[in-house]
């Protein structure tokens, strides 16, 4: 049986959860339709939980939610993770910071040569900032407990989240392209075998 391990992404990113719906209610009901009727186990941690919860309303949904998805973090005083990932997510970090201080460096000498800083150089700063801070790197314990929890149960990844796809990479864990994951449940369900008939 085939197990995923889900990010909020797949109920959020208007990219990835348009397969299910069009407005959050119906992806939710959606999705867990085909979670029911597929042969597979789904799994989100506590913390992704808890932070989908921030983004949409779980109450109306929460207990189907849960009778398909198993909520769990993942087992963390018991997981060994490869000392290779840690050096390269150091020198990851440090070159991102790097990048950021030459970014508002630049950003600095432009608005010394202005003689009113405008509000848009600000802003540009902030969106060049964010990008070579963020963008691609693993920076929420959200996102570690999901690859973790992944890695823990042999799962497959599903997320649309660029930083945890290339961390789950670089660990070994299967990557399920967010964008696909209807069809792929879709497939699960028609291979399900029909129960038998009585007799």
């Amino acid at each position: 049986m085939r197990r995923f391990v889900l990010d909020t992404s797949v109920f959020t990113n208007p990219h990835v959860s348009a397969q299910f719906g069009d407005q959050p209610v119906q992806v939710m009901e959606t999705f867990l339709r085909l979670a029911l009727e597929s042969q597979a186990e789904f799994y989100m941690p506590l913390s992704v939980y808890e932070e989908l919860g921030t983004m949409r309303d779980l109450q109306p949904m929460g207990a189907d939610f849960e009778t398909v998805v198993w909520v769990r973090s993942p087992r963390r005083f018991t997981l060994t993770i490869p000392s290779d990932v840690l050096y390269e997510f150091i020198d990851e970090v440090r070159s991102r910071i790097a990048r950021g201080l030459r970014i508002a460096e630049e950003h600095t000498k432009r608005a010394g040569a202005a003689s009113d800083m405008p509000p848009e150089l600000i802003t540009h700063l902030r969106e060049r900032y964010r990008e070579a801070m963020r963008r691609g790197l693993v920076d929420s314990r959200e996102d570690v407990d999901a690859v973790l929890l992944a890695m823990e149960l042999d799962a497959e990844l599903v997320s649309a989240d660029e930083g945890m796809r290339k961390l789950a990479n670089r660990m070994g864990i299967k990557l399920l392209t967010a964008g696909y994951l209807r069809r792929v449940m879709e497939n699960l369900t028609e291979r399900t075998p029909p129960p038998p008939q009585g007799g």
